[in-house]
């Protein structure tokens, strides 16, 4: 474990050089959301193959930079681009930038994807608040020995997402007059998208969404000690009547419409930090 933690200290030192200002929120940027990072007044925007030992986002829709700024007057670091389980990383590598954001001084995090929708209430490119998830991962990214330097070998996951923030969340979404739904995630390997007796599984098990990632991010930041705040827009219906596919392309589309609206509810959620 002193090698995790080593190569947390030198990513992280490796970063502090490029903005010294310690960041008090982080925050993922989820496929066709990387948008969001428009609104920040940039000081230093850094590739992820420059980070030592950070790993290197493949898929579409994902920029792959770390990016250091001020938003609505806070210092933040955003991941434009994150990484998947199915990309071939383990649950360690692919949540070692949340621990990086950590050591960075960063308290809370911010979280964004896109995922299918399974409550029939939902509506393509409705922005859901997860409320709580269910971890269907193959593997657990705190598997293995426990270093206490990073968190407690038992984190408790009764609450991983902030109740203030959602309260807060909820707020500015009734403010601004937009459709934010609430529900359960579900967090599965992919990268397939799932057939239709796993969507109709998954929403009798309790989930009102699901998608292919921040169920290990979340776990992390929780074991860290980190408040979480995190938003699914709802790119795809996996329960309904017509015959049709979905395509990664068509997800990115409709994260695209809807990233104004998530990138003004991540920008009065840091404002109120």
């Amino acid at each position: 474990m002193d090698d995790l933690f080593d190569k947390i200290t030198t990513a992280a030192d490796f970063v502090r050089e490029r903005s010294e200002t310690p960041p008090v929120a982080g925050i993922i940027l989820g496929s066709g959301l990387g948008g969001l990072a428009e609104g920040i007044a940039v000081e230093a925007s850094i590739p992820y193959s420059e980070i030592p030992f950070f790993p290197v986002s493949t898929v579409k829709g994902h920029s792959g930079q770390l990016i250091l700024g001020t938003l609505r007057g806070k210092q933040v670091v955003a991941m434009a681009g994150r990484f998947h389980y199915y990309e071939g990383y383990s649950m360690t590598a692919l949540t070692f930038p949340v621990r990086v954001m950590k050591a960075l001084g960063v308290s809370t995090l911010l979280v964004s994807n896109a995922a299918g929708g399974m409550n029939p209430a939902f509506a393509v490119g409705d922005m859901m608040i997860i409320t709580d998830h269910i971890n269907l991962m193959p593997d657990h990214p705190l598997r293995g020995a426990n270093d206490e330097r990073l968190g407690p070998r038992f984190p408790d996951m009764s609450e991983p997402y902030d109740r203030r923030l959602i309260a807060l969340a909820e707020q500015i979404g009734a403010l601004k007059q937009w459709r934010v739904q609430h529900g359960v995630y579900a967090g599965v390997p992919g990268p397939s998208f799932e057939t239709r007796a796993e969507y109709s599984y998954l929403h009798r098990i309790g989930a009102d969404a699901v998608g292919m990632s921040t169920v290990p991010e979340v776990i992390v930041a929780v074991h860290a000690g980190m408040k979480v705040f995190a938003l699914s827009v709802i790119t795809d219906l996996g329960i309904r009547a017509e015959e049709n596919t979905i395509t990664h392309e068509e997800v990115l589309e409709a994260a695209a419409a809807a990233a104004p609206r998530v990138r003004g509810l991540f920008e009065e959620l840091v404002a109120e930090m």
